[in-house]
């Protein structure tokens, strides 16, 4: 369960600086958000990997500058004063954006193009719509929540209603990744 802490603001500098004491830690507005390391089983790593590896093949045959794929809870801090910084499952950034990010980079300065976040057992609901709204009002065009029991992918986007897909559907993320269309049931074999 996730615990909000005191109401004094937080800088990523401030977050950086917690300990690696098996607590995963974000910040939203500036208010530390916690909570114990979720264990990600396999079918949450297999959905990472398998989303990775399709925008990677998307991205390979966009033309030059290209964005990066990035996985693993990649750190960005979408916001500052006060600021927004989380870890991101899967994310696709802009040429732009990667690069002007360093290589060495432990967190983004900007916001992806696509945030993908994979539910793992522990998740909340309040939560997970508490950082789909984080991304949204930092002005992330495309996130995808993929829930891996029942093989939906639930697309969110700056005013437009939440869309499910399931595994007889087809997600884009147009016009923001020109060309990508993925069958769910891809993300899930």
């Amino acid at each position: 369960m996730t615990t909000m802490q005191s109401e004094r603001l937080m800088t990523t500098q401030d977050l950086l600086a917690l300990p690696e004491d098996g607590m995963e830690r974000e910040l939203s507005r500036g208010k530390l958000r916690e909570r114990e390391m979720t264990r990600r089983g396999r079918r949450h790593t297999k959905a990472g990997t398998k989303i990775g590896k399709l925008l990677d093949t998307w991205l390979d045959q966009q033309p030059k500058p290209r964005g990066e794929v990035l996985t693993g809870e990649a750190g960005f801090q979408l916001q500052s004063e006060p600021d927004t910084t989380v870890g991101i499952d899967v994310a696709y950034i802009s040429a732009e954006l990667a690069q002007s990010s360093p290589e060495d980079a432990f967190i983004i300065e900007g916001v992806p193009t696509l945030a993908v976040e994979i539910l793992s057992p522990s998740d909340q609901q309040q939560d997970v719509l508490d950082k789909v709204r984080d991304y949204l009002d930092a002005g992330v065009p495309v996130v995808w929540i993929v829930e891996t029991v029942f093989k939906t992918v639930t697309v969110y986007g700056p005013g437009s209603e939440p869309r499910m897909f399931t595994v007889k559907d087809e997600l884009t993320a147009e016009p923001h990744l020109p060309g990508l269309r993925i069958r769910v049931a891809q993300v899930f074999e």
